[in-house]
């Protein structure tokens, strides 16, 4: 044998040496020993070691007593925690300690579980903060995520412990008398996060599922639910937050969804969501872009906003979802995202907006839920900026009120910030399988249009009155 084939029989012999090491050592990752622990104090040993497979016995578990404004740090890397039938009891008296270490991460958050590490893994967790004491701030929250390829599977969160509880947004989202209890954080310099059949109950003002700055997020099978309130029940009321403050909101007009009086008098015949947005994307934390979000196949029903996609900067994809019951927006869409057969009902607000005047070329597969017996609302679904694509349908015509019409170029309804934009609706292919009326505002231009429903010009009195809403936001 010369010496170049000893040479390629040698380089063969260690490439098979090498792979065989790499699958044993790949096995016996996947074969870590399970610890198993039945103590909190015994659990939290293990929260900032790497290759740990912890099992916490079921049973409920008592967290009232910390050392840190995150109560619980998982900060250990390529790590699996198996929390199935676990309850964690949170009393939110915890969230008003002045006491706590604070972060070195130049945030101050108040939560109960941070997940800092990477690869970790948390499954079948159910945690519930109980006791109305509000935190010291408006971004407590349950979970904080900042870690690369964290898995949250089958988690159910409850969150109470906001003021002033039963008014929602009318008097402010976080600052003055506002403090919130939020559900999940995603935030920078998350990556790859996973939030599979995941459960939000919102029983407190705040966000259910939320994203700042992280990357490549996927939210599926999740499911989250608030509470709605009508104006006529709070202007019941004979004590109490609203009492006092004589029944005036914050500010006037518009309000997230909601009509006062323009000097801010909550009016009868409103309704309103307790708590904020169900999944939401911020567009960035501290210049770091959230970006390429996945949503698939999660449900949401009586929050503010459905899914609120608008507001990030990459363009995100909503796949299989189902919004019930919001009371500003179902969906609100922005630059470049891709909703795809989706549905959402317009009871209390539009099933979906595309409301932002620099927003192009988003795609729109929207079925059209039963609408009937809604309150506060005539606005089926509304479509500014330019080069979108749009299909709305339903399975039935009688589930679209008479009343309501979709509508393009318009300040009416969720979503416009810009007093000064200039408002229109261009270049943008509409396809109505419904019989609701479409009607195009100054400012509608190269609309390619197949509608089943009538499709006419705004009157001279409805463009003036959608002019005089560009100054009631």
């Amino acid at each position: 044998m010369n010496a170049k084939n000893w040479n390629k029989e040698i380089i063969i012999i260690w490439s098979v040496l090498l792979m065989c090491f790499s699958c044993r050592a790949q096995s016996s990752d996947k074969q870590r020993p399970m610890v198993e622990v039945n103590t909190i104090s015994e659990f939290k040993k293990y929260l900032n070691k790497d290759n740990v497979n912890v099992k916490l016995e079921s049973g409920n578990y008592q967290i009232d007593d910390a050392e840190k404004v995150r109560f619980i740090e998982i900060t250990g890397n390529n790590s699996s925690f198996d929390l199935r039938g676990v309850r964690f009891m949170v009393d939110s008296k915890l969230f008003s300690r002045t006491d706590l270490i604070k972060s070195d991460d130049g945030n101050s958050m108040y939560c109960a579980i941070e997940i800092s590490g990477n690869h970790v893994t948390l499954d079948g967790l159910y945690i519930e903060t109980y006791g109305d004491t509000p935190g010291r701030q408006s971004k407590n929250k349950i979970f904080n995520i900042v870690g690369e390829n964290v898995t949250l599977k089958d988690v159910e969160v409850r969150t109470t412990g906001s003021s002033p509880w039963g008014y929602g947004y009318l008097y402010g989202l976080g600052g003055g008398d506002v403090r919130k209890m939020n559900g999940i954080r995603v935030g920078y310099p998350a990556k790859e996060v996973k939030l599979l059949g995941c459960k939000v109950h919102m029983r407190a003002m705040g966000h259910a599922i939320f994203l700042q700055g992280a990357v490549n997020t996927l939210i599926e099978n999740c499911q989250v639910d608030g509470l709605l309130r009508t104006t006529d029940a709070m202007l019941a009321e004979t004590s109490g937050y609203g009492f006092d403050k004589n029944f005036y909101a914050a500010k006037g007009n518009y309000i997230e969804g909601t009509i006062v009086a323009a000097d801010g008098k909550i009016l009868p015949g409103e309704i309103i969501s307790l708590s904020e947005d169900g999944i939401r994307m911020y567009p960035q934390y501290n210049g770091h872009k959230t970006k390429n979000t996945t949503v698939k196949n999660c449900t949401v029903t009586q929050m503010r906003r459905g899914i609120c996609t608008g507001l990030s900067t990459s363009g995100d994809t909503v796949i299989d979802c189902v919004v019930r019951d919001c009371v500003a927006t179902g969906y609100n869409v922005g630059n470049g995202d891709d909703l795809i057969n989706c549905s959402a009902d317009a009871k209390y607000g539009e099933a979906f907006c595309i409301p932002y005047t620099n927003a192009k070329n988003a795609k729109v597969e929207m079925t059209i839920l039963d609408s009937r017996n809604g309150l506060a609302n005539k606005l089926l679904a509304k479509i500014n900026g330019t080069g979108h694509q749009v299909v709305i349908k339903t399975t039935d015509s009688i589930f679209i009120p008479e009343t309501m019409a979709m509508k393009l170029a318009v300040w009416e309804g969720y979503g416009n910030f810009n007093e000064n934009a200039i408002m229109h609706a261009t270049n943008i292919h509409l396809e109505n399988k419904t019989s609701a009326e479409v009607i195009t505002f100054r400012g509608t231009e190269n609309l390619e249009i197949n509608s089943v429903g009538k499709v006419r010009e705004a009157t001279d009195s409805e463009n003036v009155l959608n002019e005089g809403n560009r100054t009631k936001r």
